[in-house]
């Protein structure tokens, strides 16, 4: 089986959503580097830096109107090998996490969302405090950091108890992790460092997946939204099922042969499933029934 197939596979395949948020933020980056590295050479740099300039969020508001693609393109791109490996790294680690408990549509959803929030407070900040107006400082944002730190923080907020065994330093609840982020986020985000709208960006994410989850937990899917619009996008490049014509026995004649029909077993209400939340924020996963954790499974198959 080729590349192509691979990649085709992994994006047919049902509930892959984390390997396909992975897969397209390196695709990105590949194409730039295999591309953008002779053309370098070349001499010819400047057509990296075009394309790249139409892939990241600016933090002007008319440059904003001429390119408003950039609020989705700009948490797919990135530049530099650390600064995409640690964002696939704790994508994925996070990820499994979230998708385990509450599916891959709300890993979806996050991911989005997280982006659009840290990008839209990115611009906000740089247009309405003193420290960057006044200076007249403007720039380009791109990385996953928003998305990914919305990530880490909704994981934290819905288990805050689970454990990462960190390297050299052991076994290390998420909630301290988040809080190291966020932090750490919270520090640079100044006008000196040298990324200050980044951490800005992150400081966004992280609200929203905080925010997400309480609102989850109260029984607001806040990710609807997008997944209605995913699913619009989605539909229109999936083949449609031919239709097969079949013909159903009357009652009568099914129970003179012995069938019965059969009702599928409804999913779990929201305040059963608030319940269960609770339980596995207080006493861990493993504290969970198999029923209960049938029930968990069922919910995350909602939108």
């Amino acid at each position: 089986m080729s590349l192509i197939d691979d990649l085709k596979y992994t994006f047919r395949q049902p509930d892959n959503t984390l390997k396909q948020l992975i897969i397209i933020n390196v695709l990105v980056y590949l194409v730039f580097l295999i591309i953008g590295t002779p053309l370098g050479w070349m001499g010819y740099g400047w057509v990296e830096r075009i394309v790249l300039y139409y892939l990241s969020l600016p933090s002007e508001p008319m440059d904003f109107l001429v390119k408003p693609w950039t609020l989705i393109t700009y948490f797919f791109t990135h530049e530099g090998f650390f600064h995409i490996l640690f964002n696939m790294l704790n994508l994925y680690w996070f990820g499994m996490i979230l998708t385990e408990y509450l599916g891959s549509r709300k890993l979806l959803s996050l991911y989005v969302l997280g982006g659009i929030a840290g990008g839209l407070l990115y611009m906000l900040m740089y247009n309405i405090m003193p420290a960057f107006t006044e200076r007249n400082i403007s720039g380009l944002l791109i990385g996953a950091s928003a998305s990914v730190l919305a990530i880490v923080v909704a994981a934290a907020t819905l288990l805050p108890n689970y454990t990462l065994n960190l390297l050299i330093i052991g076994p290390v609840k998420i909630k301290w992790i988040a809080l190291a982020l966020v932090l750490m986020s919270w520090a640079l985000a100044d006008d000196s460092g040298g990324n200050a709208g980044g951490n800005i960006a992150h400081l966004g994410g992280a609200l929203i997946g905080w925010v997400f989850i309480k609102q989850l937990q109260r029984g607001t899917d806040l990710g609807r939204p997008v997944l209605a619009v995913t699913d619009f996008f989605g539909n229109l490049f999936t083949r449609k099922p031919k239709l097969k014509v079949s013909h159903r026995r009357t009652g009568s004649s099914a129970r003179a042969n012995g069938s019965t029909a059969t009702s599928r077993p409804g999913t779990p209400d929201q305040s059963e499933i608030d319940r269960i939340l609770d339980k596995i924020s207080s006493s861990g996963y493993e504290s969970l029934s198999k029923e209960e954790k049938q029930k968990l499974f069922q919910a995350s198959q909602k939108d």
